[in-house]
């Protein structure tokens, strides 16, 4: 939320063969047996058999268990005039450090959106216990966590970004947004300042969607694909507009998925700061 902004080989060992007799290659006349080789077209059969199946249609994905996928906002300590409401969206470093503690010591391992596209529309395997991290505005705290916390658990993680708070007081430089994206971390696109998808009109999907999404390509060299909803709301309606600026899925929060579209209302939960790290994963078990 925005609580503290004003106004998403081959190699070919020929040398080894040649060291183990005396005769060269060429020494032997072929048969007609000996130039027999497998066929390529089985080999090559054989690598489509192998392929995952992607299947798009609705029912397909929503018959797919659901993986945990965590909202996480502010990381840092409650001041005396936070609000109620605020407070919802802040946890304490050292609660954030429990949850994640709990969660490695648990057997969880981190996945990226990508991971997660290809499970839904594929069933390909992720690990027994998967989750998805996600943190949403950019706040600069974010990359300091990163690094202490989650860097050491060799967690990754998806970063949905506010493109009009970047390089600004309490926000994270576009050079750290970089590094994140460097180093294996998933960028993604929270619109531009954060207004409500459903009263979006006309040239609203270029200011909040389009030109955002290519900042964020422009920082970090990547395609960004992935979108999640300013304060979670959404309508159908919006999402054709996202299909066709380049979004693959996009992410709500604990309401129900579309029956039409599940890629593009693809549920989290917001992480309270009130949660210990055995809360969290209670709250997880009975939530996806």
């Amino acid at each position: 939320m925005t609580s503290r902004f004003v106004a998403g080989s081959f190699t070919v060992l020929i040398a080894g063969l040649l060291s183990c007799g005396t005769a060269s290659v060429n020494s032997a006349p072929e048969t007609e047996e000996q130039s027999v080789s497998p066929a390529p077209a089985a080999e090559q059969q054989e690598a489509e058999l192998a392929k995952p199946v992607y299947d798009s249609s609705a029912g397909s994905i929503l018959a797919r268990k659901q993986v945990p996928v965590l909202c996480y906002h502010q990381i840092r300590p409650y001041k005396p005039d936070d609000s109620p409401t605020a407070k919802a969206y802040i946890v304490p470093p050292a609660i954030f450090s429990d949850q994640m503690k709990a969660l490695h010591d648990s057997g969880y391992q981190t996945i990226l959106p990508d991971q997660l596209m290809h499970y839904l529309l594929s069933g390909q395997n992720l690990p027994e216990k998967a989750v998805l991290i996600s943190f949403d505005d950019g706040c600069d705290e974010q990359y300091e966590i990163t690094r202490t916390i989650l860097d050491p658990y060799k967690m990754k993680a998806a970063y949905f970004i506010m493109t009009v708070a970047i390089n600004r007081p309490n926000y994270m430089k576009a050079e750290q947004i970089k590094a994140l994206a460097d180093s294996g971390h998933s960028i993604g696109l929270h619109t531009w300042d954060h207004h409500n998808v459903k009263k979006y009109v006309a040239d609203d999907w270029v200011k909040q969607v389009e030109k955002p999404k290519a900042v964020l390509e422009k920082i970090t060299g990547k395609p960004v694909t992935y979108f999640a909803y300013p304060f979670g709301l959404w309508n159908p309606e919006a999402i054709p507009h996202l299909k066709a600026k380049g979004l693959q899925a996009a992410f709500i929060l604990s309401t129900t998925r579309d029956q039409a579209d599940p890629l593009y209302t693809i549920r989290r939960i917001i992480v309270p700061g009130t949660w210990s790290g055995t809360q969290l994963l209670t709250r997880m078990r009975s939530g996806f």
